[in-house]
Order: C-alpha cells, then sequence, then structure tokens
C-alpha cells in the first residue's frame, strides 16, 4: 500500500520560504512521477507541481518562478521548495502519485500558512 508522508510547513511571513518534503513507501518511487496539492480554507484541492520519472518539471502558473519540485530516488523523497511566500499560499499541502490506482492515496498534508 502506497503511505506519503508530508513535513515542513509552518508559519512564515511574506517573502518567506520554506521546504517541504514527502517521503513515499510502498511503491516503485523512480519510476513514478510525483506531485504536490494543495488545499486552501474553503476551497478544492488544486495541482500545484508535478516532477516526472525522468526529472521533468511543470507547475501551475502562480507559482511558477517561485517554486521548485525536485525528487532524491535514493531517499524516496520528493520536496517542495517555496520562495517568495504569499498570504494566498496558505494552505495545506499534499504530495501524490499522479498514477492510475495510486492517485487515491494522500497523505495528512503539512499547513503553510504565510502571514505576519
Amino acid at each position: 500500500q502506497v503511505q506519503l508522508v508530508e513535513s515542513g510547513g509552518g508559519l512564515v511571513q511574506p517573502g518567506g520560504s520554506l521546504r517541504l518534503s514527502c517521503a513515499a513507501s510502498g511503491l516503485i518511487f523512480s519510476a513514478n512521477h510525483m506531485a504536490w496539492y494543495r488545499q486552501a480554507p474553503g476551497k478544492g484541492r488544486e495541482w500545484v507541481a508535478t516532477i516526472t520519472s525522468g526529472g521533468s518539471t511543470s507547475y501551475r502558473n502562480f507559482v511558477e518562478g517561485r517554486f521548485t519540485i525536485s525528487r532524491d530516488n535514493a531517499m524516496k523523497k520528493v520536496y517542495l521548495q517555496m520562495n517568495s511566500l504569499k498570504p494566498e499560499d496558505t494552505a495545506i499541502y499534499y504530495c501524490n502519485v499522479p498514477s492510475p490506482g495510486m492517485s487515491t492515496y494522500w497523505g495528512q498534508g503539512t499547513q503553510v500558512t504565510v502571514s505576519l
């Protein structure tokens, strides 16, 4: 069974940075694409970024240039470096395996709050 454990969230001031981590187990990590999603209060879950098994990346337009997704296949971890954070980035951040049969697994998420 796929297990995803997110960490690294916290409270940060606007303009600050955070690095989120997601530890994955129960899958052949190196063979799978990985993605980050987020869910703001009162809103639905939205896609943020994806990194393919080959290391190619794609981003939602509202984070491009500020966020960087990366992976460490040896550690079975995916990361999200978030810079120039804005209050509207406040959300619970989740990682996900965007593949058939695995996309239904979600971790507990990690809370990111951007506020003075």
